[in-house]
């Protein structure tokens, strides 16, 4: 062969080990979209919609309003939304039943993270994963093709484990929410520069743009070497030699598309702010510079779909910021201690508070049509656990925030009576234009008053 074999191994493993490269353009409004009816408002301004998940339940009596409807008096964890809240809806009665241990036995935390966009039961194994395709990649293969990026995965947990987690389920389950097939789930970016990098470009600023196209005449540099010498041993490799080569091509033909996508969407935005310098070590600045990322995402159209892991089901970290000692997850097991659940409740209005600044931001962004993106987005907002002492998954806590669009009647709190949390995802998926998708998960039907 003109090529080794270690040779063609290390320039493929190269390609595909680069970082993704596809950056965002400025935001235009595009008829073409607005005729498509996919991901798009009535006015033709890009419809968005993100998942975010905050770990181990929340205290019930503190998170739920003492009444229904739109003039519901704000609960205690809650009360940061307050500004917020004529797009805020509090959503009671949503259930995820198949994370539900039954003959499985314990792991909530891991089924809590795996099933909180799936609705499926997880495959309890810490080898041989089996999930099902996340609402948020089932709308990606709808309307992916109309952004640089299909989707963003984000998370801030930096460190994640590998191998067996809670109580011998994969650690996959655990730390990933978004799954693009029952097999494979969507690693997130834990550093907000190199999601930032893989948005705009390496560098200072005025120096981005050209970077990227340096990156990207090198990128398709190496994929033309891989291909044409691909194309050179192919004739000669045995049977069981070409399954594992075509394989390894597979990856190489979606890298090459993700090129000529960027290539057609042609130069990113060089926005005027400095590149991130990686993980801030304090975790509510590292919690804002994600959000941060998220809203870079929608205001210039990189994506309009995203994910957003703030911590895994089981994080035991601590939060000495509001005088907290304690793991959070040691906690969560309060055993109906005044003094722990006292903890818990501040730890959880604390991530209501990050999320409030969120939404503020969004608010305060004017869109394409003189709208907000708040109004032009759906956001969920929500954890895979209701009640974190008794591992319970019914009635979860889960916020929708967002008019969608002028589509959702914001402003208010529904009991919705133990549906399935998956009724909820059919329901966006319809106001994002996904078409054919007549169940996801555990659905019964679409979710009706949202």
């Amino acid at each position: 062969m003109g090529l080794s074999r270690r040779h063609f191994l290390r320039g493929l493993g190269a390609c595909l080990a680069l970082p993704a490269f596809e950056s965002l353009r400025p935001v235009t409004l595009l008829a073409g979209q607005a005729a498509a009816k996919a991901a798009v408002a009535a006015t033709g301004a890009p419809l968005r919609t993100a998942f975010i998940f905050f770990p181990n339940g929340a205290i019930p009596a503190a998170w739920w309003p003492k009444q229904e409807g739109a003039d519901f008096e704000i609960s205690d964890t809650l009360r940061p939304l307050e500004s917020s809240r004529k797009f805020v809806q509090v959503l009671g009665g949503l259930d995820h039943r198949n994370a539900i241990g039954g003959t499985d036995g314990a792991g909530d935390h891991a089924r809590g993270n795996g099933v909180f966009l799936t609705g499926v039961r997880l495959k309890k194994s810490a080898t041989d994963i089996h999930a099902g395709i996340s609402i948020d990649q089932a709308m990606a293969r709808e309307v992916g093709h109309l952004t640089r990026f299909p989707s963003l995965e984000l998370t801030c947990d930096s460190v994640r484990k590998s191998a067996a987690c809670d109580s011998n389920y994969s650690c996959a389950y655990q730390y990933n929410i978004s799954w693009s097939s029952p097999t494979t789930p969507m690693t997130p970016e834990a550093n907000p520069r190199l999601v930032f990098e893989r948005f705009f470009g390496g560098g200072p600023q005025g120096q981005r743009a050209e970077n990227m196209r340096l990156r990207q005449l090198e990128q398709r540099s190496v994929l033309d070497f891989v291909l044409d010498d691909a194309r050179r041993v192919q004739k000669q490799l045995a049977a069981h030699d070409r399954d594992k080569l075509d394989q390894y091509l597979t990856g190489v033909r979606a890298l090459e598309t993700r090129i000529q996508k960027a290539e057609r969407f042609g130069p990113s935005k060089d926005p005027a702010i400095e590149t991130p310098a990686g993980i801030p070590g304090d975790y509510g600045e590292y919690i804002q510079i994600m959000y941060d990322m998220m809203l870079l995402a929608f205001q210039t159209d990189s994506t309009r779909i995203a994910t957003l892991t703030l911590a895994h089901d089981g994080d035991n970290r601590s939060f000495g910021e509001i005088g907290i000692s304690e793991g959070h997850h040691d906690l969560s097991h309060h055993q109906n201690k005044e003094d722990r659940i006292k903890k818990v409740a501040e730890i959880d209005l604390w991530y209501v508070k990050q999320f409030a600044k969120f939404l503020q931001k969004l608010q305060d962004t004017k869109d394409i049509d003189g709208h907000s993106l708040l109004h032009n987005s759906m956001i969920v907002y929500g954890g895979g656990n209701a009640d974190g002492n008794a591992h319970t998954h019914t009635n979860l806590p889960i916020l929708l925030a967002g008019a969608g669009g002028g589509t959702l009647a914001a402003g208010r709190y529904v009991q919705h009576g133990s549906k399935p949390a998956s009724n909820l995802f059919l329901s966006l998926a319809d106001r994002m234009g996904v078409k054919g998708l007549d169940r996801f998960g555990d659905s019964t039907g679409r979710l009706a008053n949202i």
